[in-house]
């Protein structure tokens, strides 16, 4: 498998507190089954204030102690780059970085409160080149008021990636009915831990793609985490990629009470 999202740099966000909490992340990755961990720290104007030299110094410098104790994970860079009108001077000046320097950019949207001009934005960077992976949307506490939103920008380009924990339940039932929700009805490009330490937020997705399969079957439940995932790697275009079911038939999901049961609890909410 391979983790698009992760906190694991020591000291640098609200990740891994020290080098030694960052070890034993990258041991619980390796021993889950991932082989590849894209190190994606915040980037958020006045609180996180990094920058992409500096993280794909750190992610060299981590990789170096990784490979010195023996433990088998390959790091990649990025950033869980958050929309703010800046986005675009940084992107352009390389002080925010995209995943592993593709196309490809990890794009958080404000957690409480829909962004202005949110698909406006995402929109423009689809234009510029980019493919926008939205984080977590399941988990933004406004998603279930604007699921349109979603629908329309992952129809028009844009990636959505859902938390593993969200989907097991782990950040409370609304995010989890959400997951659900965007796994089940196949509108969701990857999975991704967003691995903040060891215990709650653990840099882990085996227990998550069992739950995936279930929802959709094996084959593009693994696309969740090896195959989108391995192509944002590769730094492939759109068009050489398998995008999610939803983009090509109505009602892709194959677990008919969990999508009819969450279909139910979205309209009750929205009633």
């Amino acid at each position: 498998m391979i983790d698009i999202h992760c906190h694991m740099l020591p000291g640098i966000d609200d990740g891994a507190a020290t080098l030694e909490i960052s070890l034993e992340m990258a041991r619980m990755a390796v021993a889950d089954g991932i082989r590849t961990t894209y190190c994606t720290p915040h980037i958020y104007p006045g609180l996180y204030e990094n920058t992409g030299p500096d993280i794909q110094r750190r992610v060299g410098q981590l990789q170096m102690v990784l490979d010195d104790k023996g433990i088998n994970l390959r790091l990649n860079y990025g950033a869980d780059v958050h929309l703010v009108p800046d986005v675009f001077e940084g992107l352009r000046s390389g002080r925010v970085p995209t995943l592993g320097g593709g196309h490809y950019l990890l794009l958080e949207p404000s957690h409480h409160v829909r962004p202005p001009r949110f698909t406006e934005s995402v929109f423009e960077l689809i234009a510029t080149g980019f493919i926008p992976v939205i984080t977590h949307p399941e988990r933004l506490t406004w998603a279930d008021q604007h699921l349109s939103d979603f629908t329309e920008l992952s129809r028009s380009g844009a990636w959505l990636q859902i938390t593993g924990g969200a989907l097991l339940g782990r950040f409370g039932k609304k995010p989890q009915r959400l997951a659900e929700y965007f796994v089940g009805e196949g509108w969701a490009d990857v999975l991704a831990s967003d691995g903040h330490t060891t215990g709650h937020r653990a840099p882990v997705l085996a227990e998550a793609l069992s739950t995936a399969e279930k929802l959709l079957g094996t084959e593009e439940a693994y696309r969740l985490v090896r195959e989108r995932p391995e192509a944002i790697l590769n730094n492939l275009a759109q068009t050489m990629v398998s995008r999610p079911p939803a983009l090509n038939q109505p009602n892709p999901s194959k677990a008919g009470k969990i999508r009819g049961r969450v279909t139910q609890w979205l309209r009750s909410r929205n009633s």
